[in-house]
């Protein structure tokens, strides 16, 4: 652990991570739950565990009453499935979070899991704002459009999907900006997380930003 976390009247220190696709959000947040012994969920993934549930009964990403019954069955052991990393899956997870009724679904799953002692690290694009608003640390990681395109690519690449360069970009951009403009939890930074811009910073330097910014909150 890097510095002692005080007590805070809910016993739990919950750390709220958001931003967009291939921002390094999810690398950060793992990175800062293992040095401070915290629980850690990346919430895109139950969206993707949706989709993929939805795809796979052969269903479209749309269809609310089958994307609200594949999230109240939802098994959380599912979560580790390799598939979810797929470009298909982040694609279809992305129109189902701008589902409100699956939304809905998923939301106590979410605040349950932010609650577990001694605390936790969630990633995603609402935390801050509707998950865990009560978050003792709230962190808006971004970078600029290029940069995300081309570690997403990376990442396409070694898993062995051909996307081009041009199709992660325009996928990321659309990602956005649906993101963005659903009518219900939009992607956007709460008004007292803190914005950090990993477009130029490798992971370690994006970690001990981040470890500032958490030890100046929690006075650790």
């Amino acid at each position: 652990m890097i510095f002692a976390l005080k007590k805070h009247q809910t016993n739990v220190m919950i750390i709220a991570i958001d931003g967009p696709a291939a921002s390094g959000k999810g690398t950060l947040a793992r990175n800062i739950a293992r040095a401070l012994g915290l629980h850690y969920l990346d919430t895109g993934k139950l969206y993707r565990a949706v989709a993929r549930d939805l795809l796979q009964a052969g269903k479209t990403p749309d269809d609310v009453e089958a994307g609200v019954a594949a999230a109240m069955s939802l098994d959380p052991d599912s979560l580790s499935d390799p598939a979810l990393n797929s470009s298909l899956i982040g694609q279809a997870a992305s129109i189902v979070s701008a589902i409100p009724k699956v939304r809905d679904a998923l939301l106590r799953f979410q605040r349950d899991f932010a609650h577990k002692k001694p605390g936790a690290v969630l990633d995603g694009r609402d935390i801050g704002t509707v998950v865990c608003p009560e978050a003792h640390v709230k962190l808006f990681i971004t970078a600029d459009l290029e940069a995300r395109a081309r570690r997403r690519h990376t990442e396409l690449l070694a898993r062995g999907e051909a996307l081009t360069l041009d199709k992660t970009r325009a996928d990321l951009a659309e990602r956005d900006e649906r993101d963005k403009s659903r009518s219900i939890a939009p992607m956007r930074p709460a008004e007292d997380a803190y914005l950090l811009d990993t477009t130029d910073l490798d992971i370690e330097t994006a970690f001990q930003t981040a470890n500032d910014v958490i030890r100046r909150a929690t006075g650790g």
